[in-house]
């Protein structure tokens, strides 16, 4: 199994893994002001002044917002 890529920043690449990681509903892990998350990627808006993904905490549930630009780092999971 190939390692898993980790993007440190908003690079072409690093936007079409989390494009890729919304169609797919896949889990993302990713660190914003030092606290790791890991949520079901649902939603890349876009159309805002700043560009946010919408995740879903698989424990709870809950959608969660994080601006593109407050994403120190994160990595789409398998």
């Amino acid at each position: 199994m190939p390692a898993i890529q980790e993007y440190t920043s908003l690079t072409p690449d690093a936007l079409d893994a989390l494009e890729r990681a919304v169609r797919e509903r896949r889990r993302v892990a990713l660190r914003r002001r030092g606290t790791e998350y890991v949520v079901v990627a649902e939603r890349l808006d876009t159309g805002k002044r700043e560009e946010a993904l919408e995740g879903r905490l698989p424990m709870t549930g809950e959608i969660l917002v994080f601006g593109l630009r407050d994403i120190e780092s994160f990595a789409v999971l398998p």
